[in-house]
């Protein structure tokens, strides 16, 4: 009789035990579910971000390029330009001019832009549900036959002038090279020197 109880004990502990290990392997199964949406979900916001600072790193190296090959084109072309007006002027001469910028010419470029928006409901064998959603935003400046469409060009801030000319000895052709940068750049005359060539 002693056997007997021992025995229906035994397997009443062995039927616990199996009901146990089920529910063990479902919460594992649910786990390792988890688990590897985590990782998937973690290692697309990486890639994302990776993309994102690759994307940004290339538009500013473009913009960099484009502003540096526009104010050196600029800035030259407007000496230039100026030299040419300043030595018509009675008593000149030769003339050499050099403009300094405080700020550099911006181009803002026209971007093409794809934001995707994604939403994922999940439920599991435990009847817990889950909603994962990502965004996913690609931004990349627009070319048309290799070049940048761009929207506008912030001109470059001029900040200063000094003009070399041959009749600066002169007071009278000095003012007048003087007001002449001032009407053609916008300079205040205390930013304009202008001094006689050797």
């Amino acid at each position: 009789m002693f056997k007997e109880k021992f025995g229906n004990l035994k397997n009443a502990l062995i039927k616990s035990e199996k009901k146990d290990n089920k529910k063990s392997i479902e919460n594992l199964i649910v786990f390792v579910v988890i688990l590897v949406i985590s990782v998937i979900a973690i290692n697309y916001i990486w890639n994302d971000d990776k993309k994102k600072n690759k994307n940004s790193n290339k538009v500013l190296a473009e913009q960099n390029i484009i502003n540096e090959s526009n104010n050196t084109q600029t800035g030259k072309d407007l000496e230039d330009k100026l030299g040419k007006i300043l030595s018509g002027i009675s008593g000149v001469g030769e003339v050499k001019v050099l403009i300094t910028y405080a700020q550099t010419s911006v181009v803002n470029p026209v971007y093409n832009e794809d934001e995707q928006e994604s939403v994922t409901e999940e439920t599991d064998t435990g009847g817990g549900k889950r909603t994962i959603s990502s965004k996913a935003n690609k931004k990349e400046v627009a070319y048309s036959n290799n070049d940048i469409i761009t929207k506008s060009v912030t001109s470059p801030q001029i900040q200063g002038a000094i003009v070399i000319a041959k009749g600066a000895g002169n007071s009278k052709v000095k003012t007048d090279i003087i007001q002449a940068v001032e009407a053609a750049t916008g300079l205040s005359t205390y930013k304009i020197q202008v001094f006689e060539m050797n």
